[in-house]
């Protein structure tokens, strides 16, 4: 049997003899296509098409001595929030020429020394943060490393520190939330919140609060219940609503993990939502639209998140880390999705 010969591999200087242009012609369209005509660009791509030729990212990355991926640092990978964001972002660098990393903070020792770490060996060329949990010595050690310019926050921020970062109008939504269930005639609502210390907790908690006061609603100490954005804070918040002597008739969770877990809880007390109880969640997973009843919850574009994060990023490193929108913060709108969660309370209380 004859020996097959290997395939050559195609050259810029194959390519431009297809297109014919100057091999240096070709290396520009590649690298920097905005400074060649409109026609040169044509003729090129169609040229690289003929031929197969593939570019060496490894070399060209070593050129300009990047090293071609980004790190995404999230909270809990197994939360199924991060999803959207996640394919968002890869998509949105991979159009970019990057590949993307991701690690998982909750089993980081030091989640900020990590990033650090990786970004001082050149394993990474910039951080995308869905975490907002990192320490001071986590920034001071940035800051000292000139590293700023090269993350951006998305979802969860750093309060007064100097990122870029990309949010959701939480505040908005958790009003909105409160609002919904007013409309139904609920006056008893209680909350159940996220972890103690977390951004998205505070913002949220403040927006039911504000809606609560423009209600002109009862508040009870009780009817504010710790929870952490997981399945099993819902379900122990619901058993403590089962101990509570006046019981709300509807509750507003600050995530729809917590929704999950609490309408499961309810239901095994052998309480109906919305009959006995209505609920309502945040950030409108898709597991929400499938639940028995189906969630009424504040929907957060979490495909926008991630685009507009990784937009940010490229942006700072095409300009090779400048600092010009340091502290850019978009905010973008969420929506109420109304389902079957929630309905007129049986005994409604004024």
């Amino acid at each position: 049997m004859p020996r097959r010969e290997p395939e050559k591999s195609v050259t810029v200087q194959d390519v431009a003899r297809q297109a014919g242009v100057s091999a240096a012609t070709v290396s520009r369209t590649i690298s920097t296509p905005e400074v060649v005509s409109e026609q040169t660009r044509d003729l090129v791509l169609e040229a690289i098409r003929h031929t197969g030729y593939r570019v060496n990212q490894a070399a060209r990355n070593l050129r300009r001595k990047r090293s071609g991926a980004v790190l995404v640092l999230v909270p809990n990978l197994g939360n199924p929030f991060f999803s959207q964001i996640l394919a968002s972002l890869n998509a949105t660098f991979s159009n970019g020429g990057y590949s993307v990393l991701i690690s998982d903070s909750n089993v980081q020792e030091a989640p900020g020394r990590q990033v650090v770490d990786y970004l001082l060996d050149g394993r990474v060329d910039g951080v995308v943060c869905l975490d907002g949990s990192l320490t001071n010595d986590d920034l001071e050690q940035f800051h000292l490393n000139g590293l700023e310019n090269r993350i951006v926050f998305a979802c969860e921020w750093l309060e007064d520190a100097p990122y870029p970062s990309v949010r959701s109008n939480n505040r908005k939504g958790a009003i909105m939330a409160v609002e919904h269930l007013y409309e139904f005639g609920h006056r008893k609502i209680a909350h159940v919140t996220g972890p103690r210390g977390n951004v998205l907790t505070a913002a949220r908690r403040e927006g039911m609060l504000h809606a609560r006061r423009k209600l002109d609603l009862p508040l009870r100490d009780e009817w504010i219940i710790r929870g952490d954005f997981s399945v099993q804070s819902g379900w122990k918040s619901g058993d403590d609503i089962l101990r509570m002597k006046e019981r709300p008739t509807a509750v507003f969770c600050a995530s729809d993990m917590v929704a999950l877990g609490l309408i499961a809880r309810l239901n095994a007390a052998g309480l109906s939502v919305p009959q006995d109880m209505s609920v309502v969640g945040f950030d409108d997973i898709e597991l929400a639209a499938f639940s028995l009843p189906s969630l009424t919850t504040i929907r957060q574009d979490r495909s926008a998140l991630g685009e507009q994060a990784a937009g940010q990023l490229l942006k700072r490193l095409e300009n090779d880390g400048e600092l010009s929108a340091a502290c850019e913060i978009k905010t973008i709108d969420v929506t109420l999705i109304s389902r079957d969660s929630c309905s007129t309370p049986v005994a409604n209380s004024t």
